[in-house]
């Protein structure tokens, strides 16, 4: 809100129109609002804003909220360094709360994402009616912008259960402002954008490469109605993604996911999150995050294939747990392609050997830049949405032949599981291993009802044997006091944030 709601309409949204491989979004000049969307162009470049957030949220939020926010990976303390407070509570829940507010900088700098891209399609919604132009190109702009408000508010009531619902700008602090809308209010907005979303939108096959499309609206909107267990409303989204022939999984699964300069937005892609390599500031750099420290030269270049290889220093975050390793069956192929190990000369662990996400490790031309896109949805995931909507709702048989053609192509066997409670059991652990350090695992544990038991179990694992989830218990380093004694199922929201309205 103080940065984003009070949303001043200047150079972060006025931005050139994309090319037709890539959105690229610059900065051009200062306008007001009423002097600027008069035609087309002007929406097409407000819509085209409205994506930037996006990759500042994949880029160094959503895997520390989503993903090292679970069981699946951990940081890797490096004692030469010291302590990296703020992501080390996120993975270690210790979050501080007080009177359901936190200082955390990552739950705050989400939060504040999340309304950036809700203000920038508040504006183009509210006023893309008003003006005249091409009817298709209309409905397909503001398709996208219905699209992302609703994936923003989705994030904001997955993390928070509870937020201001703003539909049209605010262009005051004191209309910044607002009641909290509750769970049951943001998942009405959210469908209902979504609904008119999905018939706005065109098919993949003719939208413009890296926006929101119609299969990507119905994903979206099935995993909304899934969240709340309203399975035969996800079933038939589902269903249209999968008999669209838009889609389809791509036989090697180290290859459904993007290099630095190709391979994007291939025909296993339902939605990504755009990066582009090079100096025109849409790279990104979270490859070099994921790695453990502290790394040498020698030791990065075989990872990146960069031309300028920098030593590596701070500390190393989201690093494969041995629990998400160990979730993988004998014969699988995507343990290989999702994990990777290096040895670190100088780290202060007995064991100098550090798994690593290999499933983004991409070579690219220059250190800590690279444009490997961001997976939202895939195919796979598509496929075991509708395993899961049809197991909930008594069709088990039905549902083995989505969750099977996912694991054919990992090389394994059809699923054994034949009660509804071992289906449900066997898509999660599917899911887990199909889409891990994509930031699902979180909300998996909260969909499937135990995120508490799990993470106890798992926060137990890591006090008892501090060395195996790569603490340097030779130097004395241990898990802290407060870690694992506050498991909750929502975050607080952001303590900066309360000074602008007194309903939080």
């Amino acid at each position: 809100m103080k940065k984003s709601l009070i949303f001043l309409f200047t150079l972060s949204l006025l931005v050139s129109a994309c090319d037709s491989k890539f959105l690229e979004i610059f900065p051009e000049t200062e306008l007001s609002s009423p002097v600027f969307f008069k035609t087309e162009s002007d929406f097409q470049q407000a819509v085209n804003a409205s994506y930037v957030p996006l990759r500042d949220i994949v880029n160094g939020r959503a895997w520390l909220l989503g993903e090292m926010h679970s069981d699946n990976t951990y940081y890797a303390r490096n004692p030469l360094f010291g302590a990296t407070e703020q992501q080390e509570d996120l993975a270690d829940f210790a979050v501080p709360t007080a009177q359901g507010l936190t200082t955390n900088v990552h739950v705050l700098n989400q939060y504040r994402l999340d309304y950036d891209i809700i203000a920038r399609t508040n504006q183009v919604l509210v006023l893309i009616d008003d003006v005249d132009f091409d009817a298709t190109a209309k409905a397909n702009l503001k398709g996208q912008a219905q699209f992302l408000r609703a994936y923003a508010y989705f994030e904001l009531v997955r993390y928070f259960g509870r937020a201001p619902l703003h539909l049209t700008p605010v262009a005051t602090r004191e209309g910044a402002a607002a009641e909290l809308a509750d769970t049951q209010g943001l998942y009405a907005q959210i469908e209902k954008d979504l609904l008119a979303a999905t018939t706005a939108l065109p098919l993949k096959s003719k939208q413009e490469l890296g926006r929101a499309t119609s299969g990507a609206a119905k994903t979206l909107l099935a995993n909304v109605y899934m969240q709340q267990k309203k399975w035969a409303q996800a079933e038939p989204l589902l269903r249209d993604v999968v008999t669209s022939g838009e889609y389809s999984l791509i036989p090697n699964y180290a290859d459904a996911f993007s290099t630095s300069t190709g391979n994007k937005n291939n025909k296993e892609s339902v939605f990504e999150v755009q990066f582009l390599e090079g100096s025109a500031g849409l790279n990104g750099n979270f490859l070099y995050a994921f790695m453990p420290r502290p790394m040498t030269q020698q030791e990065l270049l075989p990872i990146t294939g960069t031309a300028n290889p920098q030593p590596l220093s701070g500390e190393g975050n989201n690093i494969p747990t041995p629990d998400i390793i160990a979730a993988y069956e004998p014969g699988d192929t995507r343990l290989a392609a999702s994990v990777a190990y290096v040895t670190l000369s100088g780290s202060a662990r007995l064991n100098k050997v550090y798994p690593y996400i290999k499933k983004y490790a991409k070579p690219h031309a220059l250190n800590g830049n690279h444009g490997m896109n961001w997976p939202i949805y895939r195919y796979s995931e598509v496929l075991l949405f509708i395993a899961e909507s049809l197991n909930e709702q008594g069709k088990t048989g039905e549902a083995a032949t989505f969750i099977n053609q996912v694991r054919k192509r990992a090389g394994l066997a059809d699923t054994k599981a034949a009660s509804q409670a071992a289906m449900r059991d066997a898509i999660f652990q599917e899911r887990r291993v199909e889409l891990a350090f994509e930031n699902k695992r979180w909300f998996d544990l909260l969909r499937s009802g135990k995120a508490v038991e799990t993470i106890t179990a798992y926060g137990n694992r890591i006090k008892a044997n501090p060395a195996a989830y790569y603490y340097p218990v030779n130097e004395g380093s241990l898990p802290r006091a407060n870690a694992f004694t506050q498991i909750d199922l929502l975050y607080p929201l952001p303590a900066d944030e309360s000074s602008l309205t007194p309903f939080f």
